[in-house]
């Protein structure tokens, strides 16, 4: 399903408006480290799944995997995404939304509904969209503090891995954020995953943000 040219719009438009006023830089953020990535691992079912209705998002091949350069206009650029997409999107568990305990799509699927892993799909679909290669934008399983299975977005930038997620609208550099990494997209092939080292067994994933957020 290929998204509508005009809600991508939209989405980019409102966060320039929510934006307007407030400074967004590289230059504010603490440089990050890059995650210590493993070999090839299991792909999350979730994902399995999702590459089986959208194989062409799985079947990018990246033989330039450098990362981008963390510019204040690109980490502008990721800072608007991360945060309309989050007050663009309703959050909805799979379980409430598909009637599944874990199914992966982009929010257009559900009506503009979705959890974690949702979330992190859209983000990077935009900023593909706006020219950050693939091999940049990876999806990434995590277990939060509490043991729930979690999904964000990991953008890799010549100062370190900054992580997009659905229950903060503030860009982190990953180790900031908390969470166990247990495995993320493969750089050079979008439909493997490799492991990060430190990390465990993949939970499951739906992770939605509190109505009291």
């Amino acid at each position: 399903m290929k998204v509508a040219r005009g809600w991508t719009q939209a989405i980019l438009l409102a966060g320039a408006l929510v934006f307007s006023a407030v400074s967004v830089s590289a230059g504010g953020q603490a440089k990050a480290a890059a995650m210590d990535v493993g070999g090839i691992t299991s792909q999350p079912i979730g994902h399995y799944e999702f590459c089986k209705r959208y194989p062409g998002d799985c079947a990018i091949r990246s033989s330039n995997v450098k990362p981008v350069a963390l510019t204040d206009a690109t980490f502008g650029l990721i800072a608007r995404v991360n945060q309309t997409v989050n007050r663009s999107v309703e959050p909805v568990s799979d379980n409430d939304l598909y009637g599944r305990q874990e199914w992966w799509a982009y929010p257009s699927e559900g009506g503009q509904r979705g959890d974690c892993e949702d979330f992190a799909l859209q983000k990077r679909r935009v900023l593909m969209q706006r020219g950050i290669s693939s091999a940049n934008l990876l999806m990434t399983v995590v277990r939060k503090p509490d043991g729930e299975g979690h999904a964000v977005l990991t953008v890799r930038t010549d100062h370190g891995d900054y992580i997009l997620d659905n229950l903060n609208d503030q860009v982190l550099a990953w180790e900031q954020t908390g969470y166990r990494f247990l495995k993320r997209q493969a750089e050079n092939h979008s439909g493997r995953w490799n492991s990060i080292r430190g990390g465990s067994t993949s939970p499951l994933v739906g992770a939605v943000r509190s109505t009291t957020n």
